[in-house]
């Protein structure tokens, strides 16, 4: 550091905490003239900080706050870089203790990287064991999405990186995982990064590598793709009530799907929020279906008005269920799948999927109604986007919006 910055740089060490001081320093690229400490590597700003009592040691503290010691050592002539864990998991006289010991082996001609391989990193295959036992207590449907990770990465990645242990996979291993599904098959590959990338931000989180190959660098390098976005297929909202009356007359579906195609278009809701729906959700004495925050998009609760035709289906499908818990239960008792309502339609020859009756609703509110915008989107249960209206506005605009799906109801004219 220059003569005339370190005498500048300690006119202020009496007035500014320590942290601030070092982080200057370290911003700047300058040597510290002393070694870290517990409270400088709790309060570090984020960046990157050399220990001065522990050469080969450094902090990284990512713009999330979290911190990870991280050691840069010559194995072999070849600059290695060995994460040695997080903070506060791994302390700081424990990532010197074991920095020093790397530095050891190091020197005397072993490789560290090897030995903390063998010893500790699982293989990929491994890695994903953990992450998705982590991960399926908050997952909705934990069973599918447990069963789409693994089919993904079986199909894709397992060849590659099963056997690798996490710490040795490397950008170029997930470029030659997502380089030839990229473009053909680019949602699958997508979803193929973000699993890949929870996996190594895993082996990050528990010291066994200090970067994460399928992050940032790697998206800078896949081609890019300006594909339009393509909306759920929608009928215009004046072809919606022969669409339901053909599902009506339907001799092949069973009951219970046709009743939930029927509901669904009632109220404007989702599809799973239909096919899964409950008894216990239903008031049929204040006309009130609530829908838990556990089936919602947006994860919190929700209202919906029945309209008199919904309520005359709840009815008739009261009778037909036998004591189930589900209002729409198949044939064998069961929760309807997500592809029953999408199938009935392509048999029937209509041109939409079950989610694009949601939108042939809001261009009917939109033209033919006079309610506001704000009970049109609370219908659809949009969540407000701006965080100030959202924290003033707390009422559901609930009979309001009884009135819109009335309405709606009495336009279908079923």
């Amino acid at each position: 550091m220059p003569a005339k910055s370190v005498s500048h740089l300690w006119m202020y060490l009496y007035i500014l905490p320590v942290s601030c001081v070092q982080a200057y320093i370290q911003r700047r690229g300058w040597e510290m003239a002393h070694n870290l400490t517990d409270r400088f590597v709790r309060n570090a700003a984020p960046g990157f900080y050399s220990d001065g009592g522990c050469p080969t040691l450094n902090l990284r503290v990512t713009p999330a706050r979290t911190r990870q010691w991280v050691q840069r050592l010559d194995v072999h002539g070849r600059a290695r870089q060995l994460g040695l864990g997080g903070y506060p998991l791994v302390g700081l006289a424990e990532a010197r203790e074991q920095a020093m010991a790397n530095r050891k082996l190091a020197r005397a001609g072993g490789d560290p990287c090897a030995l903390k391989r063998s010893k500790e990193a699982p293989t990929f295959a491994a890695a994903v064991d953990r992450v998705i036992a982590i991960h399926r207590a908050a997952w909705k449907d934990a069973g599918k999405s447990e069963g789409q990770w693994r089919a993904s990465l079986r199909d894709y990645a397992m060849k590659r990186l099963g056997q690798k242990p996490v710490d040795a996979i490397t950008t170029a291993d997930v470029m030659a995982v997502l380089l030839p599904i990229w473009v053909q098959k680019h949602e699958t590959a997508r979803r193929v990064r973000q699993r890949i990338s929870a996996v190594m931000q895993w082996a990050v989180a528990e010291g066994f590598r200090a970067d994460n190959p399928a992050g940032d660098a790697i998206g800078a390098a896949l081609p890019k793709r300006n594909k339009p976005k393509v909306h759920h297929r929608a009928l215009p909202f004046r072809e919606v009530g022969a669409a339901v009356a053909t599902v009506r007359g339907s001799a092949q579906a069973h009951w219970a799907t046709k009743a939930a195609f029927e509901f669904l278009v009632l109220t404007a809701a989702r599809s799973g929020e239909v096919r899964l729906a409950e008894w216990s959700e239903m008031d049929l004495e204040a006309l009130t279906w609530t829908v838990p925050m556990g089936r919602m998009k947006g994860e919190r609760e929700h209202r919906v008005p029945l309209p008199d035709r919904a309520v005359a289906i709840l009815e008739e499908a009261r009778g037909r269920t036998g004591g189930s818990e589900l209002v729409f239960p198949t044939a064998r008792g069961r929760p309807m799948s997500d592809s029953t309502l999408s199938k009935l339609l392509r048999e029937l020859k209509i041109g939409a999927v079950p989610h694009g009756f949601r939108s042939s609703f809001r261009d009917w509110a939109a033209e033919c109604s006079d309610a506001p915008r704000d009970v049109c989107e609370l219908a659809l249960a949009h969540v407000n986007s701006d965080r100030v209206e959202a924290a003033y506005r707390r009422t559901d605009l609930f009979e309001r919006r009884r009135a819109l799906m009335q309405e709606w109801a009495d336009y279908l004219d079923f």
